[in-house]
């Protein structure tokens, strides 16, 4: 397996490293590598600050997750972590996934529509910056009052196959883990235990079940 990025231009010459694709001509980082390059540029010069987490480039503004850059098998995208709750009188914002309840993304497969969305991209990335900037808490959980972390909706954005499998595990076993992550109070440790429950998460179990 080749190894994570340690920044944005390891991540667009060889990809992620999550997979033993990274760095060759079939991974979708360079598939895409136009295209996520111009996007880069365009985010940049948002300004927000830019970051390698979870294999992908993540872009925050006053120490806050405002979206990430990544790549899928037929496009580029661009994801914001709560999308859901911003205004898109155009309709581009897409759900990574049919449960996917905050993240949303925009496509972009050439140059062209790089170029033809940049505005509204501009305009997306202001009102997510402003949205975290208003102090309004992200929308609560089916689980009662518990957060979702960070870190969690993170690994989400990286990862749309985890996303889905936590959103359909019983209500139960969603609290459990959100419990469990929750009640860690470093962030490494927090999104330690998050990746090692992803195999029992993907497997419909609870954490403390074998």
């Amino acid at each position: 397996m080749p190894s994570k990025p340690e920044n944005v231009e390891g991540y667009l010459q060889a990809g992620c490293g999550r997979c033993k694709l990274g760095g060759t001509p079939d991974c979708k980082v360079n598939r895409w590598a136009a295209e996520l390059a111009l996007l880069r540029g365009l985010l940049l010069g948002a300004d927000l600050g830019e970051e390698i987490k979870w294999g992908s480039p993540c872009y925050t503004h006053g120490g806050r997750n405002i979206l990430m850059l990544g790549a899928l098998k037929d496009c580029a995208v661009v994801s914001f972590f709560r999308g859901a709750e911003l205004d898109d009188p155009e309709g581009l914002l897409e759900k990574p996934g049919e449960n996917s309840r905050f993240a949303r993304y925009l496509r972009f497969r050439d140059a062209e529509s790089v170029a033809e969305r940049e505005g509204a991209l501009r305009r997306l990335v202001s009102a997510a910056v402003d949205l975290e900037g208003s102090g309004k808490r992200a929308a609560p959980s089916d689980d009662g009052t518990l957060p979702v972390p960070a870190e969690l909706a993170l690994a989400f954005h990286g990862d749309p196959e985890y996303e889905t499998a936590f959103a359909t595990l019983t209500p139960g076993r969603r609290r459990g883990y959100l419990l469990h992550f929750n009640s860690a109070k470093q962030s490494k440790t927090r999104s330690a235990r998050i990746a090692k429950c992803r195999p029992k998460i993907l497997a419909g179990k609870g954490w403390n079940e074998r």
